[in-house]
Protein backbone atom coordinates (compact mmCIF):
# COMPACT_ATOMS: atom_id res chain seq x y z
CA UNK A 1 0.00 0.00 0.00
CA UNK A 2 1.44 3.40 -0.99
CA UNK A 3 1.77 6.24 1.50
CA UNK A 4 -0.51 9.29 1.11
CA UNK A 5 2.50 11.53 0.43
CA UNK A 6 5.50 10.39 -1.62
CA UNK A 7 8.48 12.64 -2.31
CA UNK A 8 11.47 11.40 -4.29
CA UNK A 9 13.97 14.09 -5.31
CA UNK A 10 17.38 14.17 -6.96
CA UNK A 11 18.73 17.71 -7.23
CA UNK A 12 22.33 18.47 -8.18
CA UNK A 13 24.06 21.82 -7.63
CA UNK A 14 27.77 22.62 -8.16
CA UNK A 15 28.60 22.23 -4.45
CA UNK A 16 25.51 20.54 -3.04
CA UNK A 17 23.03 17.82 -3.92
CA UNK A 18 19.76 16.44 -2.58
CA UNK A 19 18.87 12.78 -2.73
CA UNK A 20 15.80 11.87 -0.70
CA UNK A 21 13.06 9.24 -0.85
CA UNK A 22 10.23 9.88 1.60
CA UNK A 23 6.90 8.19 2.34
CA UNK A 24 4.95 10.42 4.68
CA UNK A 25 1.56 10.34 6.46
CA UNK A 26 -1.31 12.20 4.83
CA UNK A 27 -2.42 13.94 8.00
CA UNK A 28 -0.90 15.90 10.86
CA UNK A 29 2.39 17.82 10.84
CA UNK A 30 5.56 16.41 9.31
CA UNK A 31 8.63 18.41 10.31
CA UNK A 32 11.64 18.69 8.02
CA UNK A 33 14.37 19.28 10.58
CA UNK A 34 18.06 19.97 10.22
CA UNK A 35 20.80 22.55 10.36
CA UNK A 36 21.07 25.39 7.84
CA UNK A 37 22.15 24.01 4.47
CA UNK A 38 20.71 20.53 5.07
CA UNK A 39 18.22 20.90 2.19
CA UNK A 40 14.98 21.62 4.07
CA UNK A 41 13.87 24.67 2.11
CA UNK A 42 14.99 23.24 -1.24
CA UNK A 43 12.85 20.17 -0.59
CA UNK A 44 9.87 22.38 0.24
CA UNK A 45 10.38 24.50 -2.88
CA UNK A 46 10.51 21.37 -5.05
CA UNK A 47 7.21 20.18 -3.56
CA UNK A 48 5.73 23.61 -4.32
CA UNK A 49 7.11 23.50 -7.88
CA UNK A 50 9.17 26.66 -7.30
CA UNK A 51 12.25 24.58 -8.10
CA UNK A 52 12.22 21.68 -10.54
CA UNK A 53 14.15 18.61 -9.45
CA UNK A 54 16.21 17.09 -12.23
CA UNK A 55 14.73 13.75 -11.24
CA UNK A 56 11.64 13.76 -9.10
CA UNK A 57 8.36 12.10 -8.18
CA UNK A 58 5.87 13.96 -5.99
CA UNK A 59 2.43 12.58 -5.18
CA UNK A 60 -0.02 14.08 -2.70
CA UNK A 61 -2.72 11.51 -1.97
CA UNK A 62 -3.99 10.49 -5.43
CA UNK A 63 -2.64 13.52 -7.30
CA UNK A 64 0.79 13.45 -8.98
CA UNK A 65 2.56 16.82 -9.09
CA UNK A 66 5.78 15.66 -10.72
CA UNK A 67 6.92 12.49 -12.44
CA UNK A 68 10.15 13.10 -14.34
CA UNK A 69 10.16 9.54 -15.72
CA UNK A 70 7.00 10.44 -17.65
CA UNK A 71 8.12 13.99 -18.36
CA UNK A 72 5.28 15.38 -16.22
CA UNK A 73 5.54 18.58 -14.16
CA UNK A 74 2.47 20.33 -12.74
CA UNK A 75 2.88 24.11 -12.74
CA UNK A 76 3.09 25.69 -9.26
CA UNK A 77 -0.16 27.66 -9.63
CA UNK A 78 -2.03 24.43 -10.38
CA UNK A 79 -0.84 22.67 -7.20
CA UNK A 80 -3.43 22.74 -4.43
CA UNK A 81 -1.09 24.01 -1.75
CA UNK A 82 -0.63 26.91 0.62
CA UNK A 83 2.87 28.28 1.25
CA UNK A 84 3.87 30.26 4.34
CA UNK A 85 7.29 31.93 4.17
CA UNK A 86 9.49 33.34 6.95
CA UNK A 87 8.12 36.79 6.12
CA UNK A 88 4.38 37.22 5.58
CA UNK A 89 4.88 39.52 2.52
CA UNK A 90 1.43 41.06 2.76
CA UNK A 91 0.21 43.50 0.12
CA UNK A 92 0.80 46.90 1.75
CA UNK A 93 -1.98 48.64 -0.20
CA UNK A 94 -4.62 46.17 1.02
CA UNK A 95 -6.22 45.82 4.45
CA UNK A 96 -6.03 42.54 6.33
CA UNK A 97 -9.41 41.60 4.83
CA UNK A 98 -8.17 42.53 1.36
CA UNK A 99 -5.11 40.32 1.80
CA UNK A 100 -7.32 37.44 2.92
CA UNK A 101 -9.69 37.94 0.00
CA UNK A 102 -6.72 37.69 -2.36
CA UNK A 103 -6.11 34.15 -1.10
CA UNK A 104 -9.80 33.33 -1.32
CA UNK A 105 -10.01 34.47 -4.96
CA UNK A 106 -7.29 32.01 -5.99
CA UNK A 107 -9.80 29.17 -5.84
CA UNK A 108 -13.22 28.69 -7.40
CA UNK A 109 -16.15 29.25 -5.03
CA UNK A 110 -17.30 25.65 -5.53
CA UNK A 111 -13.92 24.33 -4.32
CA UNK A 112 -13.65 26.47 -1.17
CA UNK A 113 -13.54 24.38 1.98
CA UNK A 114 -12.43 27.18 4.31
CA UNK A 115 -14.27 30.49 4.50
CA UNK A 116 -12.77 33.88 5.39
CA UNK A 117 -14.53 34.18 8.74
CA UNK A 118 -13.38 30.65 9.68
CA UNK A 119 -9.72 31.34 8.87
CA UNK A 120 -9.84 34.69 10.68
CA UNK A 121 -11.31 33.07 13.79
CA UNK A 122 -8.85 30.16 13.72
CA UNK A 123 -5.89 32.55 13.65
CA UNK A 124 -7.40 35.07 16.06
CA UNK A 125 -7.34 37.98 13.58
CA UNK A 126 -11.06 38.66 13.17
CA UNK A 127 -10.64 41.96 15.09
CA UNK A 128 -7.86 43.09 12.72
CA UNK A 129 -9.69 42.87 9.37
CA UNK A 130 -9.84 46.62 8.75
CA UNK A 131 -6.19 47.32 9.62
CA UNK A 132 -3.43 47.95 7.08
CA UNK A 133 -0.35 45.67 7.33
CA UNK A 134 1.89 48.48 8.65
CA UNK A 135 -0.28 48.68 11.76
CA UNK A 136 0.28 45.00 12.66
CA UNK A 137 2.92 43.42 14.87
CA UNK A 138 5.25 40.82 13.39
CA UNK A 139 3.22 38.02 14.96
CA UNK A 140 -0.06 39.46 13.66
CA UNK A 141 1.36 39.77 10.13
CA UNK A 142 2.46 36.15 10.17
CA UNK A 143 -0.95 35.00 11.37
CA UNK A 144 -2.54 36.92 8.50
CA UNK A 145 -0.10 35.22 6.11
CA UNK A 146 -1.06 31.79 7.44
CA UNK A 147 -4.78 32.60 7.17
CA UNK A 148 -4.27 33.77 3.57
CA UNK A 149 -2.58 30.46 2.73
CA UNK A 150 -5.45 28.53 4.32
CA UNK A 151 -8.02 30.39 2.22
CA UNK A 152 -6.70 28.70 -0.92
CA UNK A 153 -8.26 25.51 0.59
CA UNK A 154 -4.97 23.64 0.11
CA UNK A 155 -4.52 19.87 0.06
CA UNK A 156 -1.10 20.48 1.59
CA UNK A 157 0.18 23.38 3.70
CA UNK A 158 3.91 24.22 3.46
CA UNK A 159 5.48 26.29 6.26
CA UNK A 160 9.09 27.40 5.78
CA UNK A 161 10.40 28.39 9.22
CA UNK A 162 7.37 30.63 9.83
CA UNK A 163 8.64 31.69 13.27
CA UNK A 164 12.31 32.26 12.41
CA UNK A 165 11.99 36.04 11.98
CA UNK A 166 10.14 36.52 15.28
CA UNK A 167 11.37 37.06 18.83
CA UNK A 168 10.48 34.57 21.56
CA UNK A 169 7.44 36.61 22.67
CA UNK A 170 5.94 36.60 19.17
CA UNK A 171 6.78 32.92 18.67
CA UNK A 172 4.87 32.04 21.82
CA UNK A 173 1.99 34.18 20.50
CA UNK A 174 1.73 32.16 17.27
CA UNK A 175 2.45 28.61 18.48
CA UNK A 176 -1.00 28.09 20.09
CA UNK A 177 -2.63 29.03 16.78
CA UNK A 178 -0.46 26.55 14.89
CA UNK A 179 -1.45 23.90 17.44
CA UNK A 180 -5.08 24.78 16.84
CA UNK A 181 -4.67 24.32 13.07
CA UNK A 182 -3.12 20.93 13.80
CA UNK A 183 -6.03 19.92 16.05
CA UNK A 184 -8.97 21.32 14.07
CA UNK A 185 -8.06 20.99 10.38
CA UNK A 186 -7.49 17.86 8.32
CA UNK A 187 -4.86 19.53 6.12
CA UNK A 188 -1.45 17.80 6.19
CA UNK A 189 1.46 20.16 6.81
CA UNK A 190 5.16 20.09 5.94
CA UNK A 191 6.89 22.28 8.51
CA UNK A 192 10.52 23.33 8.05
CA UNK A 193 12.43 24.21 11.22
CA UNK A 194 15.81 24.04 12.90
CA UNK A 195 14.26 24.51 16.37
CA UNK A 196 13.84 21.24 18.23
CA UNK A 197 11.43 22.83 20.71
CA UNK A 198 9.11 23.94 17.86
CA UNK A 199 9.28 20.49 16.31
CA UNK A 200 8.59 18.79 19.65
CA UNK A 201 5.56 21.00 20.21
CA UNK A 202 3.97 20.66 16.77
CA UNK A 203 5.17 17.65 14.80
CA UNK A 204 3.65 14.18 14.57
CA UNK A 205 6.26 12.87 12.14
CA UNK A 206 9.91 13.91 11.90
CA UNK A 207 12.29 13.83 8.95
CA UNK A 208 15.90 14.55 9.89
CA UNK A 209 17.91 15.99 7.00
CA UNK A 210 21.68 16.20 6.83
CA UNK A 211 23.69 17.36 3.81
CA UNK A 212 20.78 16.76 1.45
CA UNK A 213 19.98 13.27 2.74
CA UNK A 214 17.16 12.03 4.96
CA UNK A 215 19.01 10.16 7.69
CA UNK A 216 15.83 9.37 9.65
CA UNK A 217 12.06 9.47 9.18
CA UNK A 218 9.50 8.32 11.72
CA UNK A 219 7.02 9.34 14.41
CA UNK A 220 8.18 12.17 16.66
CA UNK A 221 8.24 9.88 19.71
CA UNK A 222 10.41 7.15 18.24
CA UNK A 223 12.75 9.45 16.31
CA UNK A 224 13.63 11.81 19.17
CA UNK A 225 14.35 8.81 21.40
CA UNK A 226 16.99 7.30 19.08
CA UNK A 227 20.52 7.41 20.45
CA UNK A 228 22.07 6.82 17.02
CA UNK A 229 20.97 10.23 15.69
CA UNK A 230 22.61 13.64 16.17
CA UNK A 231 19.39 14.82 17.86
CA UNK A 232 20.39 12.98 21.02
CA UNK A 233 23.62 14.96 21.34
CA UNK A 234 22.17 18.46 21.56
CA UNK A 235 21.61 20.35 24.78
CA UNK A 236 17.85 20.35 24.02
CA UNK A 237 17.71 16.58 23.40
CA UNK A 238 14.67 14.89 24.85
CA UNK A 239 11.53 12.91 24.09
CA UNK A 240 7.93 13.84 23.36
CA UNK A 241 5.22 12.04 25.31
CA UNK A 242 1.59 12.24 24.19
CA UNK A 243 -0.40 11.65 27.36
CA UNK A 244 -3.95 12.21 28.60
CA UNK A 245 -4.95 14.40 31.55
CA UNK A 246 -6.32 12.28 34.39
CA UNK A 247 -6.67 14.87 37.18
CA UNK A 248 -5.99 18.47 38.14
CA UNK A 249 -4.85 19.68 41.58
CA UNK A 250 -6.20 23.23 41.85
CA UNK A 251 -4.40 23.95 45.13
CA UNK A 252 -0.95 23.23 43.70
CA UNK A 253 -1.76 23.83 40.00
CA UNK A 254 -0.50 20.41 38.96
CA UNK A 255 -1.86 18.36 36.08
CA UNK A 256 -1.66 14.56 36.31
CA UNK A 257 -0.95 12.96 32.95
CA UNK A 258 -1.34 9.27 32.11
CA UNK A 259 1.51 7.91 30.00
CA UNK A 260 0.31 6.14 26.81
CA UNK A 261 -0.55 2.46 27.20
CA UNK A 262 0.53 2.43 30.83
CA UNK A 263 -0.69 2.93 34.38
CA UNK A 264 2.20 5.33 35.02
CA UNK A 265 1.53 9.03 35.58
CA UNK A 266 3.51 12.25 35.58
CA UNK A 267 2.59 15.46 37.35
CA UNK A 268 3.21 18.68 35.46
CA UNK A 269 3.04 22.30 36.61
CA UNK A 270 0.33 23.69 34.31
CA UNK A 271 -2.85 25.73 34.20
CA UNK A 272 -6.14 23.86 34.64
CA UNK A 273 -7.01 21.32 31.93
CA UNK A 274 -10.07 19.12 31.56
CA UNK A 275 -9.81 15.44 32.39
CA UNK A 276 -9.48 13.42 29.20
CA UNK A 277 -7.71 16.18 27.25
CA UNK A 278 -4.65 15.08 25.29
CA UNK A 279 -1.45 16.77 26.44
CA UNK A 280 1.91 16.67 24.69
CA UNK A 281 4.91 16.85 27.03
CA UNK A 282 8.62 17.16 26.31
CA UNK A 283 11.05 15.70 28.83
CA UNK A 284 14.62 16.91 28.32
CA UNK A 285 17.40 14.36 28.76
CA UNK A 286 19.27 16.79 31.00
CA UNK A 287 16.24 16.97 33.37
CA UNK A 288 16.14 13.21 34.07
CA UNK A 289 18.11 11.93 37.04
CA UNK A 290 18.38 8.30 38.16
CA UNK A 291 18.14 6.58 41.49
CA UNK A 292 18.41 3.03 42.81
CA UNK A 293 15.52 3.69 45.22
CA UNK A 294 12.03 4.96 44.54
CA UNK A 295 10.78 5.96 47.98
CA UNK A 296 13.30 8.52 49.27
CA UNK A 297 11.83 11.86 50.45
CA UNK A 298 12.43 14.41 47.71
CA UNK A 299 11.13 17.60 46.12
CA UNK A 300 11.09 15.78 42.77
CA UNK A 301 7.47 14.72 42.21
CA UNK A 302 7.87 12.35 39.28
CA UNK A 303 9.53 9.00 39.96
CA UNK A 304 9.00 6.44 37.24
CA UNK A 305 10.22 2.82 37.29
CA UNK A 306 12.40 2.34 34.22
CA UNK A 307 14.59 -0.25 32.56
CA UNK A 308 17.90 0.72 30.99
CA UNK A 309 17.77 -0.10 27.28
CA UNK A 310 21.10 1.17 25.97
CA UNK A 311 23.78 3.78 26.47
CA UNK A 312 26.34 5.72 24.42
CA UNK A 313 29.09 8.19 25.13
CA UNK A 314 27.87 11.80 24.91
CA UNK A 315 29.47 14.65 23.00
CA UNK A 316 30.95 15.72 26.35
CA UNK A 317 33.56 13.30 27.69
CA UNK A 318 32.16 13.73 31.21
CA UNK A 319 28.63 12.64 30.21
CA UNK A 320 26.78 9.46 29.23
CA UNK A 321 23.47 9.23 27.34
CA UNK A 322 20.96 6.55 28.30
CA UNK A 323 17.78 5.32 26.66
CA UNK A 324 15.22 4.14 29.21
CA UNK A 325 11.92 2.32 28.97
CA UNK A 326 9.07 3.35 31.31
CA UNK A 327 6.48 0.62 30.63
CA UNK A 328 6.53 1.32 26.90
CA UNK A 329 7.36 5.04 27.00
CA UNK A 330 10.89 5.93 25.92
CA UNK A 331 12.94 8.41 27.96
CA UNK A 332 16.45 9.79 27.50
CA UNK A 333 18.77 10.69 30.37
CA UNK A 334 22.04 12.61 30.26
CA UNK A 335 24.09 11.89 33.39
CA UNK A 336 27.73 12.18 34.38
CA UNK A 337 30.08 9.32 33.65
CA UNK A 338 30.87 9.38 37.39
CA UNK A 339 27.21 8.64 38.27
CA UNK A 340 27.04 6.00 35.55
CA UNK A 341 30.01 4.16 37.07
CA UNK A 342 28.98 4.84 40.68
CA UNK A 343 25.53 3.30 40.16
CA UNK A 344 27.05 0.50 38.03
CA UNK A 345 24.44 1.08 35.35
CA UNK A 346 24.06 -1.53 32.64
CA UNK A 347 21.43 -2.55 30.04
CA UNK A 348 18.49 -4.38 31.61
CA UNK A 349 18.96 -2.74 34.99
CA UNK A 350 15.86 -1.51 36.84
CA UNK A 351 16.10 2.06 38.16
CA UNK A 352 13.93 5.04 39.05
CA UNK A 353 13.82 8.00 36.70
CA UNK A 354 13.29 11.30 38.53
CA UNK A 355 11.77 14.28 36.70
CA UNK A 356 10.89 17.64 38.21
CA UNK A 357 7.29 18.68 37.61
CA UNK A 358 8.50 22.20 36.75
CA UNK A 359 10.98 20.84 34.17
CA UNK A 360 8.42 19.14 31.92
CA UNK A 361 7.53 21.28 28.89
CA UNK A 362 3.80 20.88 28.26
Amino acid sequence: MTSPIEIRLRVAYPEFSIDIDLSLPGRGVTALYGHSGSGKTTCLRCVAGLEKAGHGYIRINDEVWQDSDRGFFLAPHKRALGYVFQEASLFPHLSVQGNLEFGLKRIAASDRRIQLHQAAELLGIDHLLARPPDKLSGGERQRVGIARALLTSPRLLLLDEPLAALDSLRKNEILPYLERLHDELQIPMLYVSHSQDEVARLADHLVLLEQGRAIASGTIGETLARLDLPLAMGDDAGVVIKGVVSAYDDKYQLVSVNLPGSALQMRVAHAALAVGKALRCKVQARDVSLSLLGDEPSSILNRLPVTVVSQIAADNAAHVLLRLDAEGTALLARITRYSFDHLQICPGQRLWAQIKAVAVLA
